[in-house]
């Protein structure tokens, strides 16, 4: 498992409300790795947060992946957490991210999985909570760094 974070932006004095930071179009997540032929079996999830313009304040993401069931639900893949990283402080908008190299398993079915990612997101002033959220993860989102092929931008990955 591997961890990219970078930044983007620049810093205001004024910190944004918990629910203007949850709902900024700064917020995502995306699948920008899978399966690439020179590392079979991996997904990457990056994910996005805006700053809340306080340099001072840190900023968290903790990346998980998730398999669509039979019954099209979503549940974790067992062990396929990051726990949280830091990925900087809050004066501008940054991007964390992670990669996951899973072992195919022949006891699902036709063995081929449908899987996204999952970003939980905290912003944090000193021990105290600012604000926090789960984002799944959707195509289209630009990653700084990471994509396999490069500009790659997925909701999920098929694998297996």
């Amino acid at each position: 498992m591997t961890a990219f974070a970078g930044s983007a932006g620049g810093a205001v004095s004024h910190r944004p409300s918990a629910q203007a930071l949850l709902h900024s179009r700064e917020l995502w997540a995306t699948i920008d790795v899978c399966n690439p032929p020179k590392e079979p079996n991996t997904i990457g999830v990056r994910g996005s947060m805006p700053g809340d313009r306080r340099a001072g304040d840190r900023m968290y993401m903790s990346f998980e992946l998730q398999y669509l069931t039979a019954v099209n639900q979503w549940v974790p893949l067992s062990s396929s957490t990051s726990g949280y990283v830091a990925v900087g402080g809050g004066g501008s908008v940054r991007q964390g991210g992670w990669s996951f190299t899973l072992k195919p398993s022949s006891t699902h079915g036709n063995g081929k999985y449908t899987i996204r990612g999952l970003v939980s997101v905290r912003w944090m002033h000193g021990k105290h909570v600012i604000a926090h959220g789960q984002v799944p993860t959707t195509a289209g989102h630009k990653a700084l760094v990471g994509a396999d092929p490069a500009g790659y931008s997925a909701a999920s990955c098929s694998i297996g």
